[in-house]
């Protein structure tokens, strides 16, 4: 199947849905029609595709505890499955060039090369990222049904990044969500530029923040030689270097989210190779913008401030990435509203979990000896996937929740999945607004002087 353009993808999405909209029976309970397809990827490789790997669900929802109503949803989504980077693809290619030297493989999962001619396109969507947005969409209507409305502040506030696909991404989840609810009138996105202008949704407001090239070298010089020599030896004249086997890994999944099916560029890899390339992206992540990066949390500090700004329905205090000219109206930043949705990128992401305390390590990633423990908490593709989601939802109880008392609480998901909120003292994921916002003492402090160090 050639996937379809991304503006006539999301048509057709719209239309299937308005279709079984009209043809399901009265009365019947409503669930969720998934709009992405069937990848038929083997989890070994699903889950270990860092962040290229198609969103999964790295937890099972649970339900509000029954003394307790939800109150208000805080959303923020990484756009969905796209294409390469310009500088990605161009990588990529120059990769698969090689290869289209050899004249004779000696091995048959390389043999599709000898048709194959490169034909991504550059950092938009691609179909498969535009079904994964509705769908979220869709699924938010469902799980947040108590909070929607037609009245003012019960109609979802959103806002994204200004790149077209985080734009595309926050288009999509509308008319996901609007398949449910056809007269609610959800205004578009909110959309803030990424360039010259403070932004809260993309990470280029630290100019002085390392990177994570010297980190990512190392794990690569370790884990690619025996995965370089098996390819040299069955691709003779090729002469890949040890790049290449990232380019190539990454190939499968640009690949096989843009044909919809498993990529044969999967098969190339043996299956105990993916966990090493996953944890490639958990080196890439965390030494970027996550806690092995000085100035890394520092730029998750501004919406961590626009969150609690929301969940007490006071105004933005904070002098690091945030607009102040658009947090200080109504109409840009509503303080009443039940439903929030941002928009952003990995990367960003990765620094508002930091700022916000999820997921701390009790050390630094070794990028020289991997840690493969199934239990470790810092895996890229529960964290980042394409389409990745987080969850704040602010509770009012008014029973007893465990051993803790009545009041407001907050919960964060992560891909569905509960965080303990350890440094807030969780139960059962579950903190008090107080404790909560009591935790969040980098944020409320701009960085404790971080932010100073970003520029200085």
């Amino acid at each position: 199947m050639v996937p379809l353009p991304l503006d006539l993808a999301v048509t057709v999405l719209h239309f299937v849905f308005s279709f079984f909209q009209a043809t399901r029976p009265a009365g019947l309970d409503y669930l969720p029609v998934t709009t992405t397809p069937d990848l038929d990827l083997p989890k070994h490789v699903w889950h270990n595709l860092a962040q290229y790997a198609p969103w999964f669900s790295a937890g099972t929802y649970p339900a509000i505890p029954p003394s307790c109503k939800l109150t208000q949803v805080n959303l923020i989504e990484r756009h969905g499955a796209r294409f390469p980077t310009k500088s990605a693809g161009d990588k990529i290619e120059s990769t698969i060039d090689k290869l289209h030297r050899v004249r004779k493989f000696k091995d048959p999962s390389l043999e599709f090369l000898r048709e194959y001619a490169y034909d991504l396109g550059v950092e938009d969507l691609v179909p498969y990222g535009a079904a994964q947005s509705f769908d979220s969409g869709q699924l938010a209507a469902m799980r947040y049904a108590s909070l929607v409305s037609s009245d003012a502040d019960s109609i979802p506030f959103l806002r994204a990044a200004g790149d077209e696909r985080v734009v595309d991404s926050g288009t999509n989840w509308t008319v996901g969500f609007k398949s449910t609810y056809p007269t609610v009138p959800i205004a578009p996105p909110l959309i803030i530029p990424e360039r010259n202008s403070n932004n809260t949704l993309s990470d280029h407001m630290c100019p002085n923040a390392g990177d994570a090239k010297d980190a990512d070298a190392q794990w690569l010089s370790t884990y690619s030689p025996p995965i370089l020599e098996r390819l040299n030896r069955r691709a003779p004249g090729a002469d890949l270097e040890a790049e290449d086997v990232y380019n190539l890994m990454s190939m499968c999944a640009f690949h096989t989210v843009w044909i919809q099916r498993m990529s044969p560029f999967c098969g190339i890899f043996e299956d105990e190779e993916w966990e090493l390339y996953e944890y490639g992206g958990d080196i890439d992540k965390f030494y970027k913008t996550g806690y092995g990066q000085r100035l890394g949390p520092v730029q998750g500090v501004g919406w961590i401030n626009e969150l609690i700004a929301r969940l007490t329905s006071s105004p933005v205090i904070d002098h690091t990435q945030t607009n102040r000219t658009l947090d200080a109206s109504p109409l840009t930043f509503p303080l009443n509203r039940t439903i929030y949705v941002d928009f952003s990128h990995d990367n960003q992401m990765i620094a508002i979990y930091a700022a916000m305390g999820l997921f701390r390590q009790t050390k630094f990633l070794n990028t020289t000896y991997p840690d493969l423990d199934p239990k470790r908490t810092w895996i890229t593709s529960k964290l980042v996937p394409f389409g990745a989601r987080m969850a704040v939802e602010r509770l009012e109880c008014s029973g007893p929740v465990s051993d803790l008392d009545f009041g407001t609480y907050v919960r964060v998901l992560v891909n569905d999945a509960v965080q303990p909120l350890e440094f807030c003292g969780g139960v059962n994921g579950l903190c008090t607004l107080q404790a909560f916002l009591d935790s969040q003492a980098y944020a409320r402090a701009d960085g404790e002087g971080d932010f100073e160090l970003c520029y200085s």
